[in-house]
């Protein structure tokens, strides 16, 4: 198991917002947000590299010229070292990869009108690369127990559930899986532990889940939740977003633990 890192923007700024608040409907809603950084995000992609962190991803929360740039800042500083999602498609998917990401997160542009589209699944796959490609499969639970994925910006659910069938066919046309429990995102709550279970079960490739993190003590449950097969990102509870789990800790947790893996 692994320790995943993030960047998440939103405005051209590095954020951590509650996921579920965001909407693109025209409210005076606001998201609910958490913290808002001074450092940039290309600061934050070249202390992640410095560490040896890789896999993480970097989310554009919002498609605008500030988040671009700011994301295409991050990949220049880690090169082929982080993963990027928010807006991606088979048009773009090239920009981001030629830019330095090592994968595309894709999650609304192949779940459309509550199913997947297998024609743009493939498309991507033909443009992108397997190996490239990450699929957000984010999710929320229904009163029926299962976990249906969520789409623009978490608002609307899918007639998609997580299932072990799902996850083994949808291995075909991608690299790797990250999935945000929305009900818990940003909540410093505790995560889902059935969820974790669950991924750990079913995925035939690797898998990462995030949302509602809040101690140290999550990366060793998670560890034995997932039997080691799904790796962890940590958000807004760490200290380098405004959270009390010491960043350097987890650093530390993640070298001891890939040590012990190798040997």
């Amino acid at each position: 198991m692994k320790f995943r890192p993030c960047i998440d923007i939103h405005a051209g700024v590095v954020k951590q917002i509650v996921g579920s608040t965001l909407s693109d409907l025209k409210t005076d809603a606001a998201p609910v947000t958490n913290f808002v950084s001074t450092v940039s995000s290309q600061e934050y992609a070249a202390m992640y590299k410095l560490d040896n962190l890789h896999g993480g991803h970097i989310i554009m929360l919002g498609a605008s010229e500030a988040n671009e740039k700011a994301a295409l800042s991050a990949l220049k500083a880690f090169p082929l070292g982080m993963q990027v999602g928010g807006g991606i498609t088979s048009e773009n998917c090239k920009l981001y990869l030629d830019q330095g990401a090592s994968h595309v997160i894709v999650t609304s542009y192949v779940f459309r009108n509550g199913q997947i589209d297998m024609d743009r699944l493939k498309q991507l796959r033909d443009v992108a690369g397997k190996d490239r490609i990450v699929l957000d499969l984010s999710c929320r639970k229904k009163d029926d127990g299962h976990y249906y994925i969520m789409t623009d910006r978490w608002q609307i659910f899918t007639n998609v559930f997580l299932s072990q069938e799902l996850l083994e066919n949808l291995a075909e046309y991608c690299d790797e899986y990250l999935v945000h429990a929305v009900d818990v995102e940003g909540k410093r709550c505790g995560i889902q532990e059935e969820l974790v279970q669950l991924l750990g079960q079913w995925s035939p490739i690797p898998v990462t889940y995030a949302g509602g993190a809040r101690s140290l003590d999550d990366l060793d449950l998670v560890d034995r939740l997932g039997q080691g097969k799904v790796d962890l990102s940590i958000g807004s509870a760490l200290n380098i977003f405004g959270g009390e789990i010491p960043y350097d800790a987890v650093v530390a947790w993640h070298k001891q633990n890939e040590k012990e893996t190798n040997h």
